[in-house]
């Protein structure tokens, strides 16, 4: 008698892992974040509730890895790596470049959607706002703050300007353009917030 091999449990739980994912961003998008729940977003993976306890504290860890896993998989399909801002030398191009695949992102259903539900509960709910700022944005801008002080050690940024700040002059705009709807984003809008930002305004 032939012996059937042994499922592959690591398969196994990256497939419910993936299934997880996809269910808690659907939710959020479809419902809201209050309405999100553990047991939703079970019922909607095909996994039992133990599974997802097993794996996250809290539906908020569910979704802030969803999140990192989506924006992970944004970079690759753009030929970027993840959680890597490049440092080819040129910090106009770098940037242009980072934009741009948040462009892509920010137009993307499967990325927009949730997003909104989630940047709406933010502003109503004081505690969800924090917590996806500290642990999902706060540590993408940190990103632009590590360029943006390799491109002072190579003299390209004056060495007294604050990172942290001047990362809000072209990553700021592009939030309140999509957040808002006040105009469409677009690869020449950040490119052009780029230039604006590294060249100033001023008459030269």
């Amino acid at each position: 008698m032939v012996k059937k091999p042994a499922p592959d449990a690591t398969r196994r739980s990256e497939k419910s892992r993936r299934a997880i994912y996809a269910a808690a961003l659907a939710l959020v998008g479809e419902v809201g974040y209050p309405k999100t729940t553990v047991e939703a977003i079970a019922a909607r993976a095909g996994v039992g509730k133990q599974t997802i306890y097993r794996w996250w504290s809290s539906k908020a860890d569910v979704l802030l890895e969803a999140f990192l896993d989506l924006s992970a998989q944004a970079a690759q399909e753009a030929g970027q790596e993840p959680y890597v801002i490049p440092d080819t030398g040129d910090l106009a191009a770098d940037l242009k470049t980072v934009l741009r695949i948040t462009v892509d992102q920010l137009l993307d259903p499967r990325f927009e959607v949730p997003s909104r539900a989630l940047a709406a509960e933010g502003v109503l709910n004081e505690q969800v706002g924090r917590e996806f700022v500290e642990r999902l944005l706060e540590p993408q801008l940190q990103l632009y703050v590590s360029r943006l002080r390799s491109a002072q050690d190579s003299g390209a940024v004056r060495g007294d300007v604050d990172p942290r700040i001047a990362l809000e002059l072209f990553v700021s705009p592009l939030a309140q353009r999509w957040l808002q709807r006040t105009g469409p984003i677009s690869y020449d809008y950040t490119d052009t917030l780029v230039d604006y930002a590294l060249r100033g305004i001023a008459p030269r």
